[in-house]
C-alpha cells in the first residue's frame, strides 16, 4: 500500500519531521474497505467493544475493567486526529468535515487509529470564531464518541476531555511558536483551554484547574504544570503515573 501524502492544503505546515502527522488525515472518495465511519463506531457497542478489547490485549489487560485501556486508547486516537484538524482550524482558518458522520477511521492490529479519512476538503472559515470552527470536532465528533466510550467502560467523561486538553495544548503551543504568536491562534488557545464557558453549552469540558509545582530535575528546581486530569496510566500493567500527574504529587 503506497504511503499517503499530506493533503495539499496542509503541506506548508507538515513538512520534514512533521510530515507523518499530516499524512494521518487522508482525503479520498475511495475509502479503504476496513475504514469505519466514526458515527457507526460511536453507535455500535459491539464495534467499539471490539476495538477496545483489541487495545486491551495489546496493553496486556486481562480483566474486564477497561477504564485505563479506554483512556490510553483515547490518547492514541487524539494524537492522530488532532494535529491536522487543529492546524487547519487554527492556523489556516479552514474547516475539514470532521463530524462523526463525515469521517472514517482505520485501526491497526493494536486497536489504535492509523489514519482518518474524509471524502471532501470542507471550506474556508476565515472570519469565524473559535466556537464555530471547533464545534464539528468537539460536539459532533468527540462528544458522541466519548459518550459511547464512557457508557461502555464506566470511564469518567472528564478524563476523556482532560486527555483532549492534554493533546491539544502542545499542538496549539507549537502553532503559536511557529507563527510568531499569531493572534487568531492565541485566541483559540485561550478560548479552548482557559475559558470556563462555551456558547451553547453549560461549561467548556476542556477547561480545568492546573496546579503548578516545583520538581527537582538534574539537581535544580524546575516549575512543572500538572495535567488537568489523571489519565489512569498507572493502572495499566508495568506502567506508572507520569511526571505531571495531578494525583502522584503531594497537594
Amino acid at each position: 500500500m503506497p504511503r499517503p501524502s499530506v493533503i495539499a492544503l496542509l503541506e506548508p505546515i507538515f513538512r520534514g519531521e512533521l510530515a507523518p502527522l499530516g499524512e494521518r488525515l487522508v482525503c479520498t472518495r475511495d475509502l479503504p474497505p476496513d475504514a469505519l465511519r466514526v458515527a457507526d463506531l460511536a453507535s455500535s457497542t459491539e464495534m467499539l467493544a471490539g476495538v477496545l478489547h483489541r487495545h486491551a490485549k495489546f496493553r496486556r489487560v486481562e480483566d474486564n475493567d477497561l477504564r485505563a485501556v479506554a483512556s490510553a486508547w483515547s490518547l492514541a486516537y487524539l494524537s492522530v486526529l488532532l494535529p491536522p484538524v487543529v492546524a487547519a482550524a487554527s492556523v489556516l482558518q479552514h474547516g475539514f468535515p470532521v463530524a462523526a458522520s463525515q469521517m472514517w477511521v482505520q485501526f491497526d492490529g493494536r486497536g489504535a487509529p492509523s489514519h482518518f479519512h474524509i471524502r471532501e476538503l470542507g471550506a474556508p472559515l476565515h472570519g469565524t470564531d473559535t466556537a464555530q470552527r471547533y464545534a464539528p470536532l468537539l460536539w459532533h465528533h468527540l462528544a458522541p464518541l466519548f459518550e459511547a466510550v464512557a457508557g461502555l467502560t464506566r470511564l469518567a467523561p472528564k478524563i476523556l476531555w482532560g486527555n483532549v486538553a492534554r493533546v491539544l495544548e502542545p499542538i496549539l503551543d507549537q502553532a503559536v511558536a511557529l507563527t510568531g504568536g499569531a493572534a487568531p491562534i492565541t485566541q483559540d488557545r485561550a478560548h479552548l483551554l482557559q475559558s470556563a464557558a462555551w456558547p451553547q453549552a453549560a461549561t467548556n469540558p476542556l477547561h480545568g484547574r492546573q496546579r503548578e509545582v516545583v520538581q527537582w530535575r538534574g539537581g535544580r528546581q524546575v516549575p512543572t504544570k500538572l495535567h488537568r486530569q489523571c489519565c489512569l496510566n498507572h493502572l495499566l500493567p508495568d506502567e506508572a503515573a507520569c511526571s505531571a500527574c495531578p494525583l502522584a504529587l503531594p497537594r
